[in-house]
């Protein structure tokens, strides 16, 4: 395979997920919203496992397996029992329009490139253009958590957050597997954590809109 076509299929992937990150502001439903998480998790995977094969690292290929299997399988499901057993609205709150937001995403992922592509002059094609992609990634998850009012389309924007910052760490010749497998473990914690706490939530005010918990927290005063 010659060294362009590699760098071409690298950027198509990290490119896609991206364009998945797009599709998760724009997303409007819960199933749907869950849905594009799991394909987003589903595009980092194969992108990790095309940086092994492209930097001949077979340990990125664990990295792939437990994206696929944790973020791709395991935790959409559990956020959709999750969903099911609080009686969330099928919903999604929204702090401002899908319009706006996508406007503004667009902009932050212009911001991304021009950066990036600054500031990594010295860097490797690959790297270079996949780190731009992954800042993208990376601030499209903020904006998506800073844009929602429902806590479990923040957890989610967070996690799409920490996609990002995978990618950029798999673009720029990897880290040890041990950090690895340690922040997939952390983010997993982290998730039981986050459900455990909606549960709370939900039996203490009857709803997880940020929007009526903090009108609660001004009644409790």
């Amino acid at each position: 395979m010659t060294e362009s076509m590699a760098y071409d299929v690298a950027h198509l992937l990290a490119g896609g997920m991206v364009l998945v990150s797009f599709m998760l502001l724009y997303q409007d439903r819960m199933s749907a919203l869950l849905n594009m998480f799991a394909l987003h998790a589903a595009v980092l995977s194969m992108s990790v496992a095309w940086q092994a094969y492209v930097q001949d690292a077979p340990a990125l290929y664990i990295t792939a397996s437990i994206a696929l299997g944790l973020k791709a399988v395991l935790i959409p499901g559990a956020l959709r029992r999750i969903v099911r057993r609080l009686q969330i609205h099928r919903e999604v709150e929204l702090v401002v329009g899908i319009g706006v937001t996508m406007l503004v995403g667009v902009g932050l992922v212009a911001l991304s490139i021009v950066l990036m592509l600054e500031v990594t002059a010295d860097v490797d094609p690959l790297g270079r253009q996949d780190l731009a992609f992954a800042l993208a990634v990376i601030l499209l998850g903020m904006l998506m958590m800073v844009t929602r009012r429902n806590a479990v389309s923040q957890v989610i924007g967070f996690m799409s957050l920490e996609n990002g910052l995978i990618l950029a760490a798999t673009g720029a010749r990897g880290m040890p597997l041990v950090v690895e497998i340690s922040i997939a473990f952390s983010v997993l914690i982290a998730f039981f954590v986050i459900g455990l706490f909606l549960f709370r939530i939900r039996e203490r005010f009857d709803t997880v809109d940020l929007g009526a918990l903090h009108e609660s927290r001004g009644d409790l005063q």
